[in-house]
């Protein structure tokens, strides 16, 4: 082999070998290629799962900040509402017939009355309670109430005071009462939704 043949057979050599890497390098590339497709594939999963995740947490709290914000409003409105109901009933029961008042006034005490002798105590304006109603619940009830000497401004109603004892049967502790009992019923049901 001469000179030219060897430099001929050692670039061939060479050649080949550079063929062979810059094959191999393509198909190491190639491979990394693929391999980090994948991963950026995987990454691409993991964050549209975790945007989603976050997308669907931040919409729980405004659908819950909203039906929280609804629920107040709804209660407000309902406050409002029982505001204006109490409000006509104390108009209606001072504006009931004399007559009707009466008949009230007397079931009320008829079953407020503890031991019979207590003193009724009435409003500084009450003009329907007096001792003939209170002689009506006397033969009633088989009692012995009084018509006491002072008047305390209660609004309507009587309070029955036997001693430090007192039975408030006053208008307002009556619808007091009766709008406690609303509010707790509205808001079972409110809550209860």
């Amino acid at each position: 082999m001469d000179g030219e043949q060897v430099i001929e057979k050692i670039l061939s050599d060479a050649k080949a070998e550079a063929d062979k890497i810059k094959k191999d390098a393509e198909a190491k590339l190639s491979q990394q290629k693929v391999e980090t497709d994948k991963r950026l594939d995987e990454y691409r999963k993991q964050t549209d799962a975790l945007a989603q995740k976050a997308g669907e947490d931040a919409r729980g709290q405004v659908l819950s900040a909203t039906r929280m914000e609804l629920a107040k409003e709804k209660l407000a409105e309902k406050v409002k509402m029982l505001d204006e109901v109490f409000s006509e009933a104390q108009r209606q029961l001072k504006k009931l017939a004399d007559e009707e008042y009466r008949k009230l006034m007397v079931k009320l005490m008829v079953g407020a009355i503890e031991t019979g002798d207590e003193e009724v105590v009435i409003d500084t304006n009450e003009k329907r309670i007096d001792q003939s109603l209170i002689d009506q619940v006397n033969s009633q009830k088989k009692s012995n109430l009084k018509l006491a000497g002072q008047r305390e401004n209660i609004g309507g109603g009587f309070i029955l005071r036997r001693g430090k004892i007192k039975n408030n049967l006053s208008v307002g502790v009556l619808l007091e009462q009766a709008r406690e009992q609303l509010e707790i019923e509205l808001a079972e049901k409110l809550f209860g939704e």
